[in-house]
């Protein structure tokens, strides 16, 4: 008798954790994902801030697997699947046949239906847009040395971060750290630290999913590294040459600034909208399919979707959030449904998510913690979020090089990944007069 085939697709923490428990199960896993490395998304914004290298966040796939012989790791990028034949296909016309399929291939950013400002205000979900967003923070501080000009070196010296989550926070605590600390000995021409750093959100305050007493704590964090926050504002416009946006019922302002970054949200990324289409599944406004207790699609008790892209209801009644801990519990509560399935188990428990907390950090020995309904503050917040953090990391080589990074990180303020890559003209902008050009380049004479 042939082995039960389980496809996973995606190799996130959702998928990850859900090959990692069917190890020792008698089935045949087939990871497909379009990347051959696993990426420890929570610390992707250290790469964008040059604190850490892609490498230190990022592990091989096949190397994580490969001692489990039942399951097998393909690259390859899904764009279709036929639920009644039970087969997924992918974009180079291969095809895999499945008995269960776990959906987990995660979500994109969001910039609510304004995909034109992408091009010039890079989200951070992806290690090439991590290392754009580093090329184009380290080169705002270039072009302001080399521009004689007071308003263009104030563009140049002006960051905003849209979006005041917990990516958007510790994006814009990095940036006030490396203005105020790493770089202000490094410049003849400007001073770093006079580098305005502001940090925008529609919700009413800062980090909106934590207690309001945690929320105030970051924002005075902060402000003290030289952040300031304007929330309850909608942007309205961002171009080349800054950002617009509005109070609610308030007239537009305008800011000049040359480095926009996007933390403002995400929604389902396309194979979850096939996969709604095809299995005629519900979703909601940000595209999230609507399963069934035990993280199943209606109608189709084999296919599994966990992480973001499933909505599921908490004991409070409200969605899961699309955090990693989601994720993977919903990857290893798939495991076992197919393995109780095997075992003629039919009625499954409904998923149960355990809420462990979540964390956000501010700046150097400065976090927010909520755990198990414990509240933290400061350098204890932070002493947890640095332990959280390097457990979490699935491989050991990767816990002791972030571990040391850190360590040299804490005690010189040093970012040792602070490299522009690819073309300087990557950071080209244009001029009054048409093309685009480099600041401060002359031709030759």
């Amino acid at each position: 008798m042939a082995a039960h085939r389980v496809i996973i697709l995606g190799g996130g923490f959702g998928g990850l954790y859900a090959a990692r428990a069917l190890r020792k199960a008698p089935v045949e896993v087939t990871l497909l994902d379009r990347r051959n490395f696993h990426l420890f998304q929570p610390l992707l914004y250290q790469v964008a801030t040059g604190s850490l290298s892609p490498g230190d966040v990022c592990a091989p796939l096949r190397s994580i697997l490969r001692r489990q012989k039942n399951t097998r790791v393909l690259l390859g990028d899904v764009s279709d699947l036929d639920p009644r034949t039970r087969k997924v296909i992918l974009h180079d016309g291969a095809s895999f046949d499945y008995d269960s399929l776990i959906v987990a291939t995660g979500s994109e950013s969001f910039y609510f239906g304004n995909d034109q400002w992408r091009v010039f205000a890079p989200s951070l979900k992806s290690v090439e847009e991590a290392t754009a967003i580093r090329h184009k923070i380290l080169y705002a501080f270039e072009a302001a040395e080399r521009t004689t000009d007071v308003d263009e070196r104030r563009a140049w010296l002006t960051f905003v971060v849209v979006g005041a989550g917990p990516t958007g926070v510790e994006l814009s605590g990095a940036l006030g750290e490396i203005a105020r600390e790493t770089l202000k000995h490094d410049f003849r021409a400007i001073d770093p630290t006079e580098a305005r750093i502001l940090l925008l959100d529609g919700c009413p305050r800062v980090l909106m999913t934590f207690p309001e007493d945690l929320s105030a704590h970051a924002e005075r964090s902060l402000v003290g590294l030289g952040v300031r926050t304007r929330t309850g504002v909608l942007v309205t416009e961002i171009d080349p040459q800054g950002i617009s946006f509005r109070e609610h019922g308030g007239a537009v302002e305008r800011l000049a600034a040359r480095t926009v970054l996007w933390a403002g949200g995400v929604h389902v990324a396309g194979f979850g909208r096939i996969l709604a289409q095809r299995t005629g599944t519900q979703t909601d406004p940000s595209g999230r399919l609507l399963v069934n207790p035990d993280l199943t699609l209606p109608g189709y008790p084999e296919i599994y979707v966990v992480g973001d892209l499933a909505k599921f209801a908490g004991p409070d009644g409200r969605p899961l959030p699309g955090v990693a801990q989601v994720a993977m519990q919903g990857g290893a509560y798939a495991a076992r449904g197919i393995l109780a399935h095997l075992e003629g188990h039919q009625n499954r428990r409904p998923f149960h998510y355990i809420d462990k907390g979540n964390l956000a950090v501010i700046g150097r020995a400065s976090a927010v913690a909520r755990i198990f309904g414990v509240r933290l503050h400061g350098l204890i917040a932070w002493l947890v979020w640095l332990f959280v953090h390097i457990m979490y990391l699935v491989q050991f080589e990767n816990r002791v090089l972030v571990f040391i990074q850190w360590g040299f990180l804490y005690l010189t303020f040093s970012r040792g990944a602070r490299l522009i890559t690819g073309s300087p003209s990557d950071g080209a902008v244009p001029n009054r007069e048409g093309p685009f050009e480099t600041i401060g380049h002359e031709g030759p004479s």
